[in-house]
């Protein structure tokens, strides 16, 4: 009887032991540095995810980004312990470029690239020698190409890669399009210079400007943004309650509920 008293003891403690992983911080980790670009995905943390890792012990910091560029750098330095702002085009081509060791670890809600009407108020009313912003970072400039390209406004070179597209893959302007190139962040403000915009969908939300207004919306479903951290740090605790807190139910009834029109993680279907 003593020994059945002293094994449900010990089995009520290893339940004890694994609730407290649960639901306890890393002990190694308490504080938890996400950066992400102003808007949506700002948003997202400070909404749902700050809240649910809080409950678990930790202390959340946010710093919100206007560029693409510094996420990246500051992650790999280690000022930050999470980014948030990518697709995996983008990480793959920046991290090689500047020989960082990062690796995406969750999908996020995402906003889709789309055309906005700038002078020109509708796709029917292009004109040859219209003017189209677009996103200078080379991996959203190759969608902007990939959706004119669509769109019958260029036509691309068969055989290249899209994810990479520049304009020397430009085979024929049909409509003889003068694409001007601006930082990101630039592009929503743009609009009333150009006839029609490429905006990246988190900067048309923080703008204002309703994901329907678009005139256009990429048809790839490849550039569902990514949950970033450092390679060395994929395996640790805290990292996995990151994971863990953006696949929750409770963050993704909320996303559905809060995103309407947005494309979703892979991993939520």
């Amino acid at each position: 009887m003593r020994r059945l008293v002293l094994k449900s003891i010990a089995v009520a403690a290893i339940g004890l032991t694994a609730a407290a992983n649960v639901y306890a911080a890393d002990p190694a980790k308490k504080e938890i540095t996400i950066g992400t670009t102003v808007g949506d995905f700002g948003d997202q943390v400070k909404l749902q995810i700050k809240p649910l890792l809080e409950k678990q012990g930790y202390s959340v910091k946010l710093v919100e980004f206007t560029d693409y560029v510094r996420p990246n750098l500051a992650l790999q330095e280690g000022s930050l312990d999470v980014n948030v702002f990518q697709h995996k085009p983008y990480l793959d081509n920046f991290a090689r470029e500047n020989k960082l060791q990062l690796k995406e670890v969750f999908q996020v809600p995402t906003a889709p690239l789309g055309i906005y009407a700038g002078k020109l108020k509708s796709l029917k009313d292009v004109k040859v020698g219209s003017t189209l912003a677009a996103p200078n970072d080379p991996s959203n400039f190759a969608r902007a190409l990939v959706m004119l390209n669509d769109l019958g406004w260029v036509k691309l070179k068969k055989g290249i890669n899209p994810l990479t597209a520049s304009e020397k893959d430009i085979e024929v302007n049909v409509k003889k399009i003068k694409i001007v190139p601006l930082e990101a962040a630039q592009l929503p403000r743009s609009r009333a210079d150009v006839d029609f915009a490429v905006v990246n969908g988190n900067y048309a939300v923080s703008s204002g400007i309703k994901l329907t207004e678009a005139v256009y919306q990429e048809k790839s479903y490849a550039y569902v943004n990514w949950g970033v951290v450092r390679a060395a740090d994929v395996n640790k605790p805290w990292a996995k309650d990151v994971i863990a807190a953006y696949n929750s139910p409770a963050f993704r009834a909320w996303a559905k509920q809060k995103f309407a029109g947005y494309k979703f993680p892979a991993n939520w279907k």
